[in-house]
């Protein structure tokens, strides 16, 4: 299995997700390590990406998850995954992944950004996320996870509502539940 931790910014998804591959003693990426540079000048210059911007960026993702499945690992990956076309196209194919997507409201994302720094993503980008975000529907095979919470508490949700069995700490194994 592998869980992409999905969400605007500000919600937590490196955080949450770094936390639960440790808890799961899985695979920890980054989906912000596999933007091109120019999509991180961009976003530092405190522009939105396009859809255009995001299609290599998508495209690193998906040979990321391709890489993980071929080898067998279980692993957790943080990637914004904004639209249900980027989640479906993430999807396909892919029967191992599993979608939980972050969702706060903007007060919370506000707070949670203006106390984050040395991240190339500006603040001010916030409202263009949000206009971009299609929040999972129940037609769509995702899990919607609160992340108005602290990280280890949207982690023992995550871990509960995928079934999973948590070891805790890094090295450890988990398996899924029968």
């Amino acid at each position: 299995m592998i869980v992409l931790v999905a969400g605007v910014a500000g919600t937590g998804k490196t955080t949450v997700g770094a936390l639960l591959a440790d808890r799961l003693g899985w695979l920890f990426e980054d989906g912000d390590a596999l933007h091109p540079a120019a999509n991180i000048a961009k976003m530092h210059a405190g522009v939105p990406l396009t859809d255009d911007d995001r299609r290599p960026w998508l495209a690193a993702v998906m040979a990321w998850l391709d890489g993980q499945i071929a080898a067998g690992e279980q692993a957790v990956i943080a990637c914004s995954a904004l639209k249900r076309r980027y989640r479906d196209q993430l999807r396909q194919g892919r029967p191992e992944l599993r979608i939980v997507f972050l969702q706060a409201d903007r007060p919370v994302l506000a707070a949670r950004l203006a106390s984050r720094h040395g991240h190339f993503f500006q603040p001010a980008l916030l409202d263009s996320q949000l206009a971009d975000a299609e929040i999972p529907t129940p037609s769509e095979p995702a899990l919607v996870v609160m992340a108005d919470q602290p990280a280890a508490a949207m982690v023992d949700d995550i871990v509960r509502l995928l079934g999973l069995t948590a070891y805790g700490g890094s090295g450890g194994t988990s398996e899924t539940a029968p």
